[in-house]
């Protein structure tokens, strides 16, 4: 029985060296982020590591914090990164200044490792359109007249990536001025403005069980839908709308932060985004297209095509001008 009870207090200590020996490096994601758990503990298992995924709200409030905290950083990678917000974390010196090496990719982001792309477009809920009889709208303009009073809701641009990602897709196809007589209208016009991209979706959407049968979100939502109906749909419920400056393609990437605790396990950890199971996994988890060449698109995906046409705007621009636009927008549309 001594025995024993000695061989069970030696494996514990060996478990508790083994835990102990696991370097622990952190992960700062915005809400959205999904991969599953066995691919975390594979990293984990790979690397003698402890993975640690910090979530620090939306993708706008995300690198405002890492900003704030940059001096003592509290992570060592960022993913979410991306083409609206990549320039404004360099204007802060965020990043470190030597990244890991990218595989061949479909989309690229500077300063960072791209990871996966998508596009933000207006979904709508095709049933109730059907049963109202009202057709779609085909243009900005025409979304704005009284035919489609009170019947769109979208994230703030102040707050949400998804909601800035649209505003500025109305800029590089309207410019400036137009875009906020655009949005004026908008206003006049009934348009709900939700705090973030979950609330739009999961509370007003009419596919959902809200009042408003045009939301803004992205062109793989449809798929998402039948996935996730188990069964219940064989085609998406609802479909997206791809008039000129109404759809902005997203890039978002991976970046070790400047300062990071752990530089090394950072880059591995940066590498690993870009892996073939992790670009593959985040397809239905977090529903983006790979960013590395190559990888199978999930059979959901035959639900939905890329659009044919989506707004860019350069984001040094964007970086620039940034604030001045969101302050213009809250006048315009909040105030």
């Amino acid at each position: 029985m001594k025995a024993g009870k000695w061989l069970a207090a030696i494996l514990c200590l060996m478990l508790s060296w083994g835990a102990q020996a696991q370097t622990e490096v952190r992960l700062a994601v915005h809400n959205a982020f999904s991969i599953p758990k066995e691919l975390i503990t594979q990293f984990e298992r790979e690397n003698n590591a402890k993975l640690v995924v910090v979530k620090v709200g939306s993708g706008n409030e995300m690198i405002n914090k890492l900003i704030l905290t940059r001096n003592n950083p509290i992570a060592d990678v960022v993913y979410g990164v991306d083409n609206i917000n990549v320039m404004k974390g360099k204007k802060f010196n965020l990043f470190a200044s030597t990244q890991p090496a990218s595989r061949a990719v479909n989309a690229t982001l500077p300063e960072a490792v791209a990871v996966n792309y998508g596009y933000i477009t207006i979904n709508y809920d095709k049933a109730w359109f059907q049963k109202h009889g009202k057709a779609l709208p085909k243009s900005l303009a025409e979304l704005a007249s009284p035919a489609y009073r009170n019947l769109l809701v979208i994230p703030n641009p102040a707050t949400s990536s998804v909601g800035f990602g649209f505003l500025l897709a109305n800029i590089a196809d309207m410019g400036e001025e137009a875009t906020f007589q655009w949005w004026k209208k908008m206003r006049e016009n009934g348009v709900k403005i939700t705090k973030g991209w979950s609330e739009a979706y999961y509370t007003d959407f009419t596919l959902n069980g809200g009042s408003r049968p045009m939301v803004l979100s992205y062109s793989t939502s449809p798929a998402a839908e039948v996935y996730f109906s188990k069964g219940k749909y064989q085609t998406p419920p609802s479909g997206d709308l791809r008039f000129k400056g109404a759809v902005f393609r997203h890039v978002e990437g991976v970046a070790v932060l400047n300062k990071a605790k752990q530089p090394v396990l950072a880059a591995k950890l940066v590498q690993f985004l870009q892996s073939n199971s992790v670009q593959s996994a985040a397809q239905t988890s977090m529903w983006v297209y790979p960013a590395v060449k190559g990888v199978p698109l999930s059979k959901y995906f035959s639900h939905v095509n890329v659009p044919p046409i989506a707004s860019q705007l350069n984001s040094a621009d964007i970086a620039a001008k940034q604030q001045n636009w969101v302050s213009r927008w809250v006048r315009v549309v909040q105030r």
